[in-house]
């Protein structure tokens, strides 16, 4: 049995959707369409408006409203301090720690040569031309624990070689494999805290 173009359409956008397989899709479509309509509108304008709206800090590459984010507009962050993560969730989960007064960069990804991701994918002629021109004395590379996070970061070093900046990386309080913004935030705090320099 086949639904309806409009249902089938609905079902196909929500398994993009992280997670969401093609059972969890119909359900979510029928749930929408059975008892949430008005619900089902104000999701579709907030996805709208923030398609819309939202773009990328022209400093760090985070999600953002403006031309500039909150956190690189900050005056009061140590300037000398830049970490490195793979996606804003990551900025999240850090902030939360409460214990890094820096500012950051975001990769949106990390490298991967067999899904044809290089380094201008993930911004590093960005972030080159920010170690340029700003005064970095410390790099924080806080790439996940994958094997995708530890060549970025192991690219990123060699990279930043040349401008020598000291170089950090996460402590491996984060776990072995394990992604950020699932780490809670007392880990992340010492994983921060207690990071180890990288030689250049």
């Amino acid at each position: 049995m086949s639904f309806s173009p409009s249902i089938e359409q609905l079902t196909q956008a929500l398994r993009h959707l992280p997670g969401v397989g093609p059972k969890t899709a119909q359900r979510m479509t029928f749930h929408l369409l059975e008892r949430d309509r008005k619900k089902g509108l104000i999701l579709a304008n907030a996805i709208k408006e923030a398609l819309e709206k939202v773009g990328h800090c022209k400093r760090c590459r985070t999600f953002s409203e403006t031309e500039v984010c909150n956190i690189c507009a900050n005056d009061k962050r140590n300037n000398e301090l830049l970490c490195i993560v793979e996606t804003p969730a990551d900025i999240l989960a850090i902030e939360q720690a409460s214990i890094y007064r820096g500012f950051y960069f975001v990769l949106m990804g990390h490298l991967s040569p067999i899904d044809g991701i290089g380094p201008s994918d993930i911004g590093l002629d960005i972030l080159k031309t920010r170690l340029e021109a700003d005064d970095i004395k410390e790099i924080i590379l806080a790439t996940n624990h994958t094997v995708e996070g530890e060549a970025t970061a192991y690219y990123i070093s060699e990279m930043a070689k040349p401008f020598h900046i000291k170089m950090t990386r996460i402590a491996h309080g984060v776990p072995l494999g394990g992604e950020l913004e699932y780490v809670d935030s007392r880990t992340l705090a010492e994983a921060i805290t207690n990071r180890k320099s990288i030689e250049n």
